[in-house]
This record gives C-alpha cells, sequence and structure tokens, in this order.
C-alpha cells in the first residue's frame, strides 16, 4: 500500500487506509498526517470522508484532544452513507459527550444508536450509564437489565446494575447482581477487579 500511495499520494481512499493502519501500529503522528492530507484531496466520496473523519476522531480521542475529536465524529456523522455503518462513531461521540458531562446530549446519541441497533448490549450499557450520571436510576437499571438480556455474561453491566440497585436501597438485588459480576470478571481473567469489588463490598458490611 505504501508503494501504490508513493504513486498515488493525494488519493483520499488511500489516505484513510494507509492512515488508519499507522494508527493500528502505533505510528500516530504519521497516521494523522496521512489521513489530514486525504481530506485536502479533491472530491471525496462519502464513504471516504466518513473514514477520514473517523479514524482522525478516534486518534484526537487517545491524545485527549477531545473538542477536536468531538468535531471530526460529528463531521463522520453528517455523510450521507448508511446509518449502521456509523454506530461505532455514535457510540464513540457519545462516550465522549458523558466524559464531557454533556450528559443529556450523550443520552440523545445512544438514544439514537440504539434506533439503528435495538440489540446493541454496548448501547444499553452506556445508555444506563449516562442515565445514572443524570442520577435517573429506575431507568438506568432498566437499560442495564437489557444490556445483560442481550449479553447475559456483561460484568461491567451487572457491576453498574448492583450499584444502581443499591443506591435505591434494594439491598438483595444489589448484592445478587455484584456477585454475578464477580463471578463474570473471575471467569474473563479480570481477577483485579473482582478482588477490588469484594474488598468494596466487605468495606461496606455487606460481603
Amino acid at each position: 500500500m505504501e508503494g501504490y500511495f508513493k504513486e498515488h499520494p493525494h488519493d483520499p481512499y488511500v489516505c484513510s487506509k494507509l492512515g488508519a493502519l499507522y494508527l493500528q501500529i502505533g505510528q500516530e503522528k504519521q497516521g494523522i498526517k496521512l489521513l489530514k492530507q486525504g481530506l485536502k484531496s479533491g472530491k471525496i466520496d462519502p464513504h471516504t470522508l466518513f473514514e477520514l473523519h473517523y479514524h482522525l476522531a478516534n486518534a484526537h480521542t487517545r491524545q485527549q484532544k477531545l473538542e477536536t475529536a468531538i468535531k471530526h465524529y460529528q463531521k463522520a456523522l453528517e455523510q450521507p452513507i448508511l446509518e449502521r455503518l456509523k454506530l461505532g462513531a455514535y457510540n464513540n461521540l457519545g462516550s465522549l459527550l458523558q466524559s464531557s458531562g454533556e450528559l443529556k446530549t450523550a443520552l440523545n446519541i445512544y438514544k439514537k444508536a440504539l434506533t439503528i441497533e435495538p440489540n446493541f448490549a454496548m448501547g444499553y450499557y452506556n445508555l444506563g450509564a449516562t442515565l445514572k450520571a443524570l442520577n435517573d436510576l429506575p431507568r438506568a437499571i432498566e437499560a442495564y437489565q437489557k444490556a445483560i438480556s442481550l449479553e447475559p455474561e456483561y460484568a461491567a453491566a451487572y457491576q453498574n446494575l448492583g450499584v444502581a440497585w443499591l443506591k435505591m436501597g434494594n439491598l438483595s438485588a444489589g448484592l445478587e447482581a455484584m456477585e454475578k459480576a464477580i463471578g463474570f470478571h473471575s471467569q474473563q481473567n479480570r481477577q483485579e477487579t473482582a478482588q477490588k469489588l469484594r474488598q468494596g463490598l466487605e468495606e461496606m458490611g455487606l460481603y
């Protein structure tokens, strides 16, 4: 691909694919340079333009340049391509908005993602986390339960479900969810996380 790029340095498709490969192998500076070069090309088809913005958004997220990343995700989502192909961009944008404190906007982004793919377990998990941050615990619990129904061994969803139940004062449901979270974390080789959960419950006198 590098050989083809030398002959076609302004081909936006090649810039997108090669730039993404550089990002994957850790050559971030070179990857970003190629992706930006692709954006400066002439007429770009919507799929390639989506990929250029999407990969740039991912790169800037890793660099903690969140405002720039958000702008690139938004530009990616503006492209007239099949909505299902945008699912990753919707999810990543929602996560950035959530971490930036823009909870209501993040909520709408996750809802949009779930209208595109109703069986998106991670989307329900992220929706639950956003609702929990907004202190809407009943709806957060519903979202976590939906995520678990789609992915029965979703340890993080059980963990957050347990926290939500405990905050609601339902100790039995909270402990049951936490025990499942500990079990699945252990099965999935996350022993440290499982141990921290046990210790936290012990310190609260609940385990």
